[in-house]
């Protein structure tokens, strides 16, 4: 007799009991016992004041910071205590990254600065990572840009171009701070746009700090933090 199975969603982060402290001049914790997952292809937004710990979190689960108790796993992985080389690597193959400055590189063109993180992780030959570059800046509506400089573009399309960078090795997720902070509402507008174009067609996760509200009323779900705590999710 067979059994059909239900496949269950597939976790991609999970965050277990995650404190942090500050020790110059004296002793704070500023993240208490955060816990929480995101599965495949779900839109999250995190959200609180200033200074309640959502930067300092988003570093730590972008494994950028490694100084902090708990565990954090990536795709069934335990990656806490990885070493710096072994977590670029996993940083640079699972994790793309977008922020409220672009960080293009201004003597680049469009297409070189997409290109860097495919060229860094040396999986496919320059011209295929060349291909691929096109390919994101398509889906970005942006090809036509590909041969300007960095500098030469408008700010909305820059914020498009490094969305497209952060898609350039097909992450499992996607993190941003603050990316739509610098933008005026329609860029904004755009950019939740194709987000959400990337969570329900790529069933890429995507996990966004946010000071704006109508940006993360529109997400999947909203982590509420306050004083270094989730308060909600």
């Amino acid at each position: 007799m067979s059994h059909s199975i239900t496949s269950s969603p597939k976790l991609v982060l999970e965050a277990k009991n995650i404190n942090k402290y500050f020790t110059d001049p004296v002793k704070v914790q500023v993240l208490k016992n955060i816990a929480f997952s995101i599965q495949q292809g779900e839109f999250v937004s995190i959200m609180g004041k200033s200074g309640c710990g959502k930067s300092t979190l988003l570093y730590i689960l972008s494994t950028m910071d490694t100084n902090y108790d708990g565990e954090l796993r990536l795709l069934d992985r335990t990656i806490s205590g990885l070493s710096g080389k072994e977590l670029a690597v996993v940083r640079n193959e699972h994790i793309g990254f977008v922020f409220q400055f672009h960080y293009l590189l201004p003597e680049f063109t469009v297409l070189q600065n997409v290109m860097l993180p495919g060229l860094k992780l040396g999986k496919y030959s320059e011209e295929e990572v060349e291909h691929h570059a096109y390919e994101k800046l398509k889906l970005l509506g942006v090809e036509d840009q590909a041969l300007k400089r960095a500098t030469q573009i408008s700010g909305g399309q820059k914020q498009r171009v490094a969305i497209a960078r952060a898609l350039i090795n097909e992450p499992s997720i996607i993190m941003g701070d603050e990316p739509t902070g610098n933008l005026d509402s329609r860029n904004a507008g755009i950019v939740f746009d194709i987000f959400k174009e990337l969570s329900s067609t790529l069933n890429t996760s995507l996990l966004i700090v946010t000071h704006d509200g109508d940006f993360a009323a529109k997400t999947d779900r909203i982590i509420e933090m306050a004083d270094g705590e989730i308060i909600k999710h």
